[in-house]
């Protein structure tokens, strides 16, 4: 799987539960702490081509993949391709 990119902040559940899969599957990934870069929700939709309106936002290389609901499912749906 390429790299996984998660824009988030430290205090997320969410967040921590996405960097958590990651671990537990292998995958590279990278998580960008948007308060502690002072990125605003604008600043990563900017980057992402998508709205934010919650965190985290994931993609996966440059696929934008969504939430973590949604990144776990694509993770499930690509399990045996990696």
């Amino acid at each position: 799987m390429d790299k996984v990119t998660i824009y988030g902040r430290m205090s997320c559940g969410f967040c921590a539960m996405a960097r958590q899969l990651c671990d537990q599957k292998g995958f590279e990934h990278e998580f960008v702490d948007m308060p502690a870069l002072g990125l605003s929700k604008e600043d990563v939709a900017d980057k992402i081509g998508h709205p934010v309106r919650t965190v985290p936002q994931i993609l996966v290389g440059n696929e934008y993949v969504g939430g973590f609901d949604e990144f776990s499912r694509y993770v499930v749906s690509r399990s045996g391709q990696a």
